[in-house]
């Protein structure tokens, strides 16, 4: 473990776009734009399996895929990032993230929908990997916000484009939607990508006063021995699980109480309710993520935690009580997204205060992990819920994040607390012994 220093450039003549809120926005646009990976995914469900009539539980089985892939080849991403820079590595997602899709507009077996899901998700953990880490190491100051600004983008995203490609499968067919947007996706990644540097933190820029940090940078193998990381990993397993579910699931259980394709007046348009809400969904994913970001940089990240993760149970809870109301799925169903998605700005800028900063992009992957091992429960509700009868998956994903909140403020907090205390008393001894010697000559 090392001391924070100020990290590398790309060297050369500084431009303008150089700048940290510039590359900031460079990470943010190549979230938004891998987002549909995930969160449009939901609308080809149905029309895979009625054109080809591979079961649900199997076509869900290649988003478990895509999820796991994406999350556990991470910690491989971050450490290619630290070592060689953005630039590389969000190019290579831009590329995967294209050629994933186009293999899905052609896919005509389970077998090819699964390798496609492999290289889509090799693609966004590089564009996912990458931007958040950088985030971080960019912004030691506000790491709550601007991680939650930048896992804005991937939340917030596909609520750009889900009407879109809704339209185009609707019209063309989901072929075309792969294809076009898929396409379109990967070429502005790239040229992103040419434009993003290494993280300069700035002088003068110093940890926020208010949040517990970390003076001494871990790796992530070292960081993998404290049990405090293994503390965090569990809680975003455990909240994770109940988001993803619903991120998969929300179209199916849409389709099951009977009112997916009912028409709803949206802003002047007529569009199926299903379309309306995954647009308010990805909205509420979105803004949920720098806003409690905001918020945790203030009053802490355990008292964040609490307060959200109770909420996303208890919205959880009333999806399944009032969700078979067309207008109470459509207060609910945003309501889930809006408790859920912080965790992706909150979790990573806990891992960065508490491990350091340097080698953040790597740490931040390898507890993003977690998200992966949630996504396996995801096939599992497709089973649970035969029938239409989706209760058992809301309690027991209600039950988890509940219990994760009140884990995080009476567990995690102190165990975080003591962790830092003690890696920063070691670290001023140090200093002191190596101060020593001058101070004596």
């Amino acid at each position: 473990m090392t001391s924070t220093q100020n990290l590398g450039s790309d060297g050369g003549n500084a431009k303008f776009y150089h700048g940290r809120w510039f590359q900031l926005v460079f990470g943010i646009v190549c979230m938004a734009l891998v987002a549909n990976l995930q969160y449009a995914w939901t609308l080809f469900v149905n029309p895979l399996e009625a054109k080809n009539h591979w079961g649900l539980p199997a076509i869900q089985l290649s988003f478990s895929i895509f999820i796991v892939v994406e999350t556990w080849l991470v910690p491989v991403e971050g450490w290619l990032v630290d070592k060689f820079g953005p630039r590389p590595v969000i190019a290579l997602g831009a590329v995967f993230a294209a050629l994933g899709w186009t293999i899905n507009s052609y896919a005509t077996s389970l077998t090819e929908l699964y390798i496609a899901a492999v290289i889509s998700g090799i693609g966004a953990g590089c564009v996912y990997g990458t931007a958040v880490g950088n985030a971080l190491k960019w912004f030691p100051d506000k790491r709550g916000l601007a991680a939650g600004l930048t896992a804005a983008g991937f939340g917030a995203g596909a609520a750009v484009t889900v009407i879109p490609i809704a339209n185009m499968i609707q019209s063309a067919g989901y072929e075309a939607a792969f294809l076009n947007f898929g396409i379109i996706q990967g070429v502005i990644i790239f040229i992103m990508a040419m434009l993003m540097v290494r993280p300069v933190v700035p002088k003068g820029v110093v940890p926020s006063v208010r949040v517990a940090s970390c003076k001494v940078d871990f790796t992530s193998s070292q960081m993998m021995k404290a049990p405090v990381f293994w503390v965090i990993y569990i809680l975003f397993v455990a909240v994770a699980a109940g988001g993803l579910m619903a991120t998969a699931q929300i179209g199916p259980i849409a389709k099951d109480y009977g009112f997916a394709k009912m028409p709803i007046n949206y802003f002047g348009d007529i569009l199926p309710l299903l379309t309306v809400v995954l647009s308010i969904d990805s909205l509420a994913n979105g803004f949920t993520r720098p806003l409690c970001g905001f918020i945790s940089d203030r009053i802490g990240r355990e008292n964040t935690m609490m307060l959200v993760f109770v909420g996303e149970g208890l919205a959880l809870l009333g999806l399944m009580t009032f969700g078979h109301d067309p207008y109470m799925f459509l207060v609910f169903a945003p309501l889930v997204f809006l408790f859920w998605g912080e965790i992706f700005s909150i979790f990573p800028a806990t891992c960065a205060d508490t491990f350091g900063v340097k080698y953040a992009a790597g740490n931040a992957g390898t507890l993003y992990t977690a998200k992966g091992t949630a996504s396996l429960l995801v096939p599992l509700t497709s089973f649970f819920a035969a029938k239409g009868d989706w209760n058992r998956v809301f309690i027991v994903a209600a039950a988890m994040t509940i219990a994760a909140g009140l884990a995080a403020k009476f567990i995690l907090e102190p165990m975080r607390a003591r962790w830092i205390a003690n890696a920063n008393h070691r670290h001023g001894e140090e200093a002191s012994m190596a101060t020593a010697p001058q101070a004596a000559r």
